[in-house]
């Protein structure tokens, strides 16, 4: 082989070689950006953490204020469906009043209730793996809430229900609602119903409370200007 020829090859190795490392490289920056190793487990955790957080925190804010749940149609509560007949009878025979004046102290129990379930769902999302933290980070819109709805609900009414009844209680809801069923229990031919109002208020008002935290990790996801701190930047940008 002529020197010429030998240059040709020559260079023509270099190249494959230049071509392949540089085939390496990029392999394995693809490697560290699909494995998540630009960011240490310790700050996706985190990070998952701080976003739950301000989730619960905004969300419960939201319907904990006056008119959170009455006036807010994702989410008010209504009278109990399961006996939609109380309802629909009273309000044939004028006491539309008092079936209102329930439903919106029904509303208010649960917005008193509320200012309780913020450091409930926080002690939930401390006990959050980094294995979990990872799997919301790539899920869903909703995947932290589908999360903390599924690992705290037994315990998050457990909890919540005492202070529901408490709630029910103070802003009189318990007594309208036994006035109610009582009235409607006296009118001929009825079939009498007596259905667990805190149940049924405890269950609605955490749903409601599901349903904002939602709306607020869907804004941090969607939303750069939501992510208000710069672990919070960091983190959410690896789900671009």
């Amino acid at each position: 082989m002529n020197s010429y020829a030998i240059r040709i090859v020559l260079l023509a190795t270099i190249v494959l070689v230049s071509e392949c490392a540089i085939s390496q490289i990029n392999l394995n920056n693809l490697k560290k950006t699909l494995s998540g190793e630009s960011l240490s487990t310790e700050e996706i955790g985190e990070g998952l953490k701080e976003a739950l957080t301000n989730g619960v925190s905004k969300g419960s804010d939201l319907v904990s204020q006056l008119d959170g749940y009455y006036k807010n149609p994702e989410i008010k509560i209504p009278f109990p469906p399961e006996v939609k007949q109380v309802e629909t009878r009273l309000r044939q025979i004028g006491m539309g009043g008092e079936v209102d004046k329930f439903i919106e102290s029904l509303n208010r129990g649960a917005e008193d209730a509320a200012k309780e379930a913020k450091p409930i769902f926080v002690s939930a999302i401390k006990q959050m793996t980094i294995q979990d933290a990872w799997g919301i980070l790539k899920g869903e819109q909703d995947a932290a809430t589908q999360y903390l709805e599924r690992t705290t609900s037994p315990l998050l009414t457990d909890k919540f229900k005492p202070v529901i009844q408490n709630s029910l209680n103070k802003v009189n809801a318990t007594k309208y609602y036994s006035d109610l069923v009582n009235t409607y229990n006296k009118i001929p031919f009825v079939q009498t119903v007596n259905p667990n109002l805190d149940d049924y208020a405890t269950e609605k008002a955490i749903q409601g409370l599901f349903v904002m935290i939602a709306k607020e990790e869907k804004n941090i996801r969607n939303n750069p200007g939501a992510r208000t701190t710069d672990l919070l930047k960091k983190v959410f940008s690896q789900q671009q």
